[in-house]
């Protein structure tokens, strides 16, 4: 019996439009991702409570639109050459990031200054919207992170794979999924896919449609394949 087709994703990506500390472009991510034979990409960058590009005193619709540039760019490029190009982004609080998957740029337009929201309630009214919150990096260490905060009752699933982050922190992350029963995902958190260029994601048996229906796939514990693989992992 054949083995069922797999298709490879990577869910966290930083493009320059929208992430201050990223260094290629939405185009030149998508064509760096096609080139390596992916079949989509998630572009995740840093919202506005986060390491963003968008000036703070703008209109909130013109915000949004600055800070989708690098999604559409990515997504322009994808859509020509036959690759998925997904809509998601990073929330931050205080160092500690919570990736937001499931609704798309119109819910985001459409629903004004939620970057203010204390992280409490931005994690339970993005639940209570439909939205999906992974995790991000939970044990990432840094000068300007006072804390480490687990929230394993207001996240849906761990980011147990990053590609920026030591092995120890992402077996850490994968302890902290399985000590509550989280499911996992991965991705490469990319900011530069120039010039270093991390191969990592998940392997999924289906083609998505979306984030809603990779939120899914996440819930429901079908991610295939972490990669690369962690000890114990996928």
């Amino acid at each position: 019996m054949n083995e069922p087709r797999l298709y490879r994703y990577d869910t966290h990506v930083h493009t320059s439009e929208g992430s201050k500390c990223a260094m290629t472009s939405g185009r030149q991510t998508a064509e760096a991702y096609h080139a390596h034979g992916y079949d989509g990409i998630i572009i995740t960058d840093h919202f506005f409570n986060g390491n963003s590009t968008v000036p703070r005193d703008l209109p909130w619709r013109e915000r949004v639109e600055l800070f989708t540039a690098g999604y559409r760019a990515a997504k322009e490029y994808g859509d020509r050459v036959g690759m998925q190009v997904f809509f998601a982004w990073e929330d931050s609080s205080e160092g500690n990031d919570f990736l937001t998957y499931g609704l798309d740029e119109n819910w985001l337009a459409d629903h004004p200054f939620i970057d203010r929201l204390p992280l409490v309630d931005y994690l339970k009214y993005i639940r209570a919207e439909g939205g999906t919150v992974v995790h991000a990096h939970p044990f990432r260490q840094a000068r300007y992170i006072p804390m480490i905060r687990l929230l394993p009752d207001l996240v849906d699933a761990v980011e147990i794979m990053n590609a920026q982050r030591t092995d120890e922190e992402n077996r850490r992350a994968k302890w902290y999924a399985d000590s509550y029963g989280l499911p996992w995902t991965a991705g490469s958190d990319n900011h530069d896919v120039v010039n270093g260029f991390k191969d990592a994601g998940v392997l999924v048996e289906e083609r998505l449609v979306d984030t809603v229906h990779y939120a899914r796939l996440v819930r429901e514990r079908k991610i295939r394949e972490c990669f690369p693989h962690l000890d114990g992992c996928c």
